[in-house]
């Protein structure tokens, strides 16, 4: 008879978006306004055109969130950070390009450790 219990994320696999108002904390058209703004985040949708979250999506959600709300981001700042990550649009790097992008790190990463060798 006490107040429900707060969603959390369980196992389910498809979450409406209702539930990941709740979960988030945020309401329904701040999540179907970032789904606008940012390419990355693409719920699926039923046949009845409803959104489907899987738990990738509410995580991506609340990172989103923490970045605007605590860290601080606009909105130009969080789609530079995940278009930097690899996660720009919903297509996912190719292995080559994503292998090509990692060495250049990985070489820039050892010329700042051989600066300090010498």
């Amino acid at each position: 008879m006490g107040m429900a219990a707060e969603p959390k994320l369980g196992s389910k696999v498809f979450y409406k978006i209702g539930e990941v108002s709740q979960i988030a904390k945020l309401p329904a058209y701040v999540l179907r306004f970032w789904e606008s703004e940012f390419g990355f985040l693409k719920p699926r949708k039923s046949r009845g055109r409803q959104r489907l979250y899987v738990q990738r999506d509410i995580q991506t959600v609340l990172e989103i969130k923490r970045m605007l709300y605590e860290e601080g981001y606009t909105i130009a700042g969080v789609k530079r950070f995940w278009a930097r990550r690899g996660r720009h649009g919903s297509k996912q790097m190719r292995p080559r390009e994503l292998a090509k992008r990692m060495r250049g790190d990985l070489q820039a990463v050892l010329r700042i450790l051989e600066s300090y060798q010498n």
